[in-house]
């Protein structure tokens, strides 16, 4: 693990003045690179330089295999971890200026050409200035900046490409032998680059994409595996609005909630922003007179209305009344619409051909609601069909129109899947099943089911189910679809399951690599991502992030279940961990903070302080019964003396589906050695709580207010 660096204040570009010379003075959390000692250089010194690079470094180099570069092309370069492209800081021409990450743009600023060194070495130089990079002052030491330089073809300017998963790359300098990374995984526009032991971090990976369009690594040939997402993301829905796909899902008493994904290639996911900012359906989501466990989002659908470029979410919340809020753009601020005093059982949005908005909805019987033209309230519902007994129960309904007629996709839970159609949304509509029984994609997982249907830009159709996976959850996954001749859909299947594995979709190259689901997170901005949500609403009063996440107590109570601002991130599976910093120096006497395992039947790892000292504790037993009501506030199975005010926490969960699932728990005064404390977890893998595990970070009090902790490193990292 990387030490602590020192906030430095240093120039931030504005983003109005992007492409012009004006800057700003701000604060950014990352270290300013010393300035650079002038460096003059005789040819006959250079020359002395290049002899002593071919002898002073002998690198035994393996070409990278997913990256072939063309030498003649200009590439982006675009960070694993942020998503932000390799930038040249303010469109800088002079020797020594700063190297930087920033929102891609495809500027000249922004594109670099790979120049042949000879034994698979290559200089990066830029398109903008003519010069390459280079680390500064041939340092050797971690942490060394890069920067711009005259292309002298010496060994600091030489970097070879490694390969790392998925057809990223990292970039290998020749004298130092060390990786070119983003400074502390930073995701802020303008965060350093500097050179760092090579450990093959998201932060020291890159994607090559051509600015023509193409784009090397990861090849589109290449088959994807099932699930494309390996997180709790249930009842999804999804559609596209030009090269964009967009997923969401359920999140129940989670704040805020309606998650929206976003994919440029219907594999690869990243966090986009959420639908329902706040969960304002009543005082039990403040955990005040009540609790909202397992009740708020579920099964509500997400759509895109071109006549007026606005999005739409619309949910059933506590089977009372239909909530509707829209955005310009899912990342953007959303804000609810209108509310309709009608309960859109597990709801399907359909905008039509002449703008026309209408929702499916309904259990066994199904029934089709016409919204007005403005979407605030329902001009007409209708019963449009009845399951027949000898089905069962049909829901979680989308809504669809293709070539003439309308189609809804209708769950069979949890292991079948219906379609209906008509050619009149109001019916009268024919059933077809889809699947029943299929064998799924994960290994001890269930039948894939619900989710929704997608065409792509060139037409071809995919399914978006989710496989029941417990304890993990409900995990979505992909498979081509087809039609019949009479037009009825069919799921492709591999000996006759859903397969694990599908040629990628032919789709067209994407603009940027996404955001990974997994990383580190220092909570460098103002507000969290939006990879983050709150075990039920928080009292923002009582929280707060800029270079770290301070959680004040917010709840006095012995029961974690019942503690406010308890913030929770997805697991990734089959396994993962998450490790978090704690910097506990300001907690009070009766304080509890730490890192859970929190769901119906969970566990945690934290910081205990009693009468002026601090202990770390492991505690199990923390139980609800089957209304979501505590009936065990948890036992303590182990624990240890800790002093000087930090720790690393960490939790590593097996999450693969079945019965016996263990987490483990350990801690750190170091942040390197780990020592293991307690017994394994076994999780609870029932589905009745609906959703999966979850890591969640907490500080309540048990005797009084006041006391703060600061989080200052979320680490989710797989095997």
């Amino acid at each position: 693990m990387k030490g602590r660096v020192r906030l430095l204040p240093i120039l931030t570009i504005s983003a109005a003045a992007r492409g012009r010379t004006m800057v700003t003075s701000g604060d950014a959390p990352q270290l300013a690179p010393p300035t650079p000692r002038r460096r003059w250089f005789s040819r006959a010194a250079v020359a002395v330089m290049v002899l002593a690079a071919s002898t002073a470094v002998v690198v035994n180099v393996t070409p990278a295999a997913a990256a072939t570069v063309d030498t003649s092309a200009w590439y982006v370069l675009v960070n694993r971890n942020s998503g932000k492209a390799l930038d040249l800081y303010n469109l800088a021409t002079n020797d020594g200026a700063r190297i930087t990450q920033w929102t891609r743009g495809d500027g000249a600023w922004q594109q670099w050409q790979f120049v042949d060194s000879g034994g698979g070495y290559y200089r990066l130089k830029s398109r903008h200035s003519g010069k390459v990079l280079d680390v500064q002052n041939w340092s050797t030491t971690d942490g060394g900046p890069i920067a711009q330089w005259t292309d002298n073809n010496t060994a600091n300017q030489q970097f070879r490409l490694a390969d790392s998963t998925s057809g990223y790359v990292r970039l290998i300098n020749r004298n130092s032998n060390k990786a070119v990374e983003v400074q502390n995984a930073s995701t802020a526009d303008g965060a350093n680059i500097v050179q760092y032991t090579d450990w093959g971090g998201n932060n020291q990976q890159w994607q090559l994409v051509r600015i023509d369009g193409g784009t090397t690594p990861p090849p589109t040939s290449d088959p994807y595996t099932n699930p494309v997402v390996w997180q709790d993301f249930a009842d999804v829905d999804i559609i596209r609005v030009d090269n964009t796909y967009y997923m969401s899902a359920s999140t129940m008493h989670y704040s805020p909630g309606a998650p929206v994904l976003r994919s440029y290639d219907l594999v690869n996911w990243e966090f986009a922003g959420h639908s329902v900012p706040r969960l304002d359906f009543g005082s039990k989501y403040d955990m005040s007179g009540g609790r909202a466990y397992v009740d708020g989002i579920w099964a509500s659908t997400l759509n895109y209305r071109r006549s007026n470029n606005t999005f739409y979410w619309a949910g059933c919340v506590d089977f009372n009344q239909t909530h509707i809020y829209t955005a310009t753009s899912v990342e953007s601020s959303w804000n609810r619409l209108t509310t309709i005093n009608n309960c859109y059982y597990d709801a399907g949005m359909l905008i039509d051909d002449n703008d026309t908005m209408y929702i499916a909805y309904g259990n066994s019987t199904i029934s089709v609601a016409q919204l007005s033209a403005d979407g605030r309230s329902q001009v007409r519902a209708q019963q449009v069909f009845t399951t027949p007994s000898s089905v069962g129960t049909l829901e979680g309904a989308r809504f669809y129109k293709r070539g003439g007629s309308y189609y809804i996709w209708l769950t069979r839970p949890a292991n079948g899947q219906y379609v209906l159609k008509a050619s009149n949304p109001f019916g009268p509509y024919e059933m077809r099943q889809v699947l029943l029984n299929m064998p799924g994609p994960i290994s001890g997982g269930g039948v894939p089911h619900q989710g929704g249907l997608v065409q792509t830009q060139n037409g071809d159709w995919y399914y978006m189910a989710f496989v029941d996976a417990y304890p993990g959850g409900r995990m979505p996954a992909l498979a081509p679809i087809t039609w019949t001749s009479d037009g009825w859909p069919t799921v492709q299947t591999v000996n006759g399951g859903w397969g694990v594995n599908y040629p990628r979709p032919n789709l067209p190259a994407p603009p940027r690599a996404v955001r990974p689901l997994t990383g580190t997170d220092t909570f460098a901005g103002t507000t969290l991502g939006p990879q983050w949500e709150w075990n039920h609403n928080p009292d923002n009063s009582r929280w707060s992030v800029n270079n770290g996440l301070r959680l004040q107590t917010a709840t006095v109570t012995n029961d974690l279940y019942g503690a406010r601002n308890t913030l929770t991130h997805r697991i990734q599976g089959p396994s993962s961990t998450a490790t978090i910093e704690l910097d506990y120096s300001t907690m009070r006497d009766g304080d509890r903070s730490g890192l859970a395992m929190l769901r119906d039947s969970s566990a945690w790892i934290g910081v205990k302080r009693d009468n002026g000292s601090t202990r770390v504790v492991m505690t199990n037993g923390l139980t609800m019964n089957s209304n979501w009501d505590s009936t065990g506030t948890g036992t303590e199975a182990a624990s240890a003396n800790v002093t000087g005010g930090r720790v690393w926490l960490r939790a590593n969960a097996d999450i693969r589906p079945g019965s016996g699932r263990q987490a483990r728990f350990s801690y750190s005064t170091d942040g390197v050695n780990f020592t293991a404390l307690g017994p394994g977890f076994t999780l609870n893998n029932a589905w009745q709580f609906f959703m999966g595990y979850r890591f969640g970070i907490f500080n309540f009090a048990s005797q009084a207010l006041g006391g703060q902790v600061t989080v200052r490193r979320f680490e989710l990292t797989t095997p």
